[in-house]
């Protein structure tokens, strides 16, 4: 296929070569060592795993049967396809440290189409899953209200869809908001306000681990699967929301003072330390509790409390509402930064692309804030949680796919870290990804591909025609990779 076709062409590719050129004058800010970058991955990944979801998968919701202490396999069998996934991110971190992450992975290995699909993905995912940390911020703030005796209306604290005669869930809402500001302040204050406050969750962590280990009661063990390994499957879909971080975190590669060489160490170190914390918290809360009595929204404030402790639930509330906004925040950065790359590249107004005098974009900062509250406001958490879940296993996907592609079509690219295993690793993390993807509901797969599909209207609507890889758009600059 000669040029250009292939700059007409839907799996027109972005030329490597160009993005280090166009990362020097995107107005971000570089202001990210190695620690800040780690501390932004574990406060991605580590939070409404541990304080919600776990208990959530291990003690059920209608019509999923609770998986009991089994839930450390659900969260096991997620970390090994999520580490497949994240050593493929590594690779294409240390090659190509720019803001859109899997978007632009995707763009430059697979084509434009590829990456479109990926990026509108992302910008639906990366909203819900600041709307499902609200709602578990939510769940931990009414636990902490109630022990100090002040019991919040049932109107403004569950949404309509979850039977509790709610309306709306309004500290939810204004948490998203307050996330919102805090990302508007500029990436060198949020950089230093994630390093302290991850810091504040991990302690907070190994005190929870450290003290419930005396509060533990074997019995509770017993039976380790009560619902058959079934279920554990099904739960791992559900808890992969809790084991991936580092690809929102990837989308910071252009504010890393040195992105070739941190980004991949920053991606491998934010995983290892999230899994071994993972698998201590989900024995110790299933030990402390019996699976059944464990509150799906406030699991760890629940279990404290029913060793009579109520104290020390109380406490676990606070700090749990301070260190799940690590999460949010690095989502609500992913989901501008992703935003921000393609409206950089054409396929979305350059209007959203505008950064102030913070280096920050303000008006996709504060539109994906506004989103994730409406979500949070009136939507039930397992289903927000599935629908960011289908979404990120299809980014995973891209990018393993990516990655066996790159290194064969690119292979004298220069690479900072090389995953092992070429293509075994990436093409387990195709398949278990893709196996994930599929234990979840009919109605997720629904939402997913409508979204698509008004994605797919979008892009043929105006994203083609603007592009800057279409030489027929007036923002062209550079030529289209040749495909192959």
């Amino acid at each position: 296929m000669n040029p250009q076709t292939a700059s007409n062409s839907v799996l027109r590719r972005k030329p490597i070569d160009d993005i280090e050129e166009e990362s020097k004058h995107s107005g971000l800010f570089k202001s990210l060592g190695l620690w800040q970058l780690t501390a932004i991955g574990v406060g991605g990944i580590i939070g409404v795993g541990i304080f919600s979801l776990a208990g959530l998968v291990a003690h059920g919701s209608e019509g999923n049967p609770g998986v009991g202490p089994a839930v450390l396999f659900s969260f096991l069998i997620a970390g090994l396809a999520s580490g497949a996934a994240a050593l493929s991110y590594a690779e294409f971190a240390g090659m190509i440290p720019r803001a859109g992450s899997a978007y632009t992975y995707g763009y430059v290995a697979l084509g434009e189409i590829i990456g479109w699909f990926i990026g509108w993905d992302l910008l639906l995912e990366y909203i819900a899953i600041v709307a499902v940390v609200a709602i578990g911020i939510s769940g931990y703030f009414d636990a902490f209200l109630s022990g100090i005796g002040i019991h919040m209306p049932t109107w403004m604290t569950s949404t309509a869809d979850e039977g509790k005669g709610g309306i709306i869930n309004l500290p939810a809402i204004l948490v998203c908001l307050l996330v919102t500001w805090i990302l508007s302040r500029g990436t060198k204050a949020f950089g230093r306000f994630e390093l302290v406050a991850v810091a504040i969750k991990v302690i907070l962590i190994l005190f929870i681990i450290g003290l419930g280990i005396f509060y533990v009661n074997t019995e509770n063990y017993n039976p380790f699967m009560p619902s058959g390994f079934g279920p554990v499957v099904a739960g791992a879909a559900t808890v992969f929301f809790a084991v991936f971080g580092y690809d929102a975190m990837s989308t910071a590669a252009e504010e890393a003072k040195d992105g070739k060489k941190h980004m991949p160490k920053a991606i491998i170190l934010s995983l290892i330390i999230a899994m071994l914390l993972y698998v201590a918290a989900t024995l110790v809360l299933t030990g402390m509790q019996n699976y059944k009595d464990i509150n799906p929204t406030a699991g760890f404030a629940s279990a404290f409390s029913g060793v009579g402790l109520p104290v020390i639930a109380t406490i676990i509330s606070v700090f749990a509402v301070l260190s799940i906004l690590t999460v949010m925040l690095t989502f609500l950065l992913g989901v501008t930064r992703v935003w921000f790359s393609m409206s950089r590249d054409g396929l979305l107004p350059g209007w959203f692309a505008k950064t102030d005098r913070h280096g920050t974009p303000q008006r996709v900062t504060w539109i994906a804030g506004i989103a994730s509250a409406f979500l949070a406001g009136v939507f039930p958490i397992k289903e927000v949680a599935d629908l960011t879940n289908i979404g990120i296993l299809a980014a995973f996907v891209v990018v393993c796919v990516s990655v066996i592609v790159f290194r064969y079509t690119k292979p004298n690219a220069p690479r900072t870290f090389r995953l092992p295993l070429m293509p075994v690793v990436p093409a387990f993390g195709v398949l278990a990804s893709a196996f994930l993807m599929f234990q979840l509901h009919i109605e997720t797969w629904i939402r997913f591909f409508a979204w698509l599909i008004i994605g797919l209207v979008i892009y043929f609507a105006y994203g083609r025609r603007h592009s800057l890889m279409n030489p027929d758009s007036p923002r062209h600059k550079v030529p289209s990779e040749p495909l192959a």
